[in-house]
């Protein structure tokens, strides 16, 4: 778990650094690399929440 947290924090900054360049400077590719992060973000949100339910089930 502690590496899909770390996943997931390096996700979020690769996110925000793309989401700033997009919206502060008008770098077009840069908010497709924050659009591809928010999916990828997406999907380890969820596979945290499936394995963090089963860490408090046991």
């Amino acid at each position: 778990m502690e590496k899909l947290v770390a996943k997931i924090k390096e996700e979020i900054n690769d996110f925000v650094v793309n989401a700033d360049a997009q919206v502060e400077k008008g770098n077009k590719a840069a908010g497709a690399r924050a659009r591809k992060a928010a999916l990828a973000l997406m999907k380890d949100l969820k596979e945290f929440r499936q394995v963090s339910v089963a860490e408090a089930k046991k």
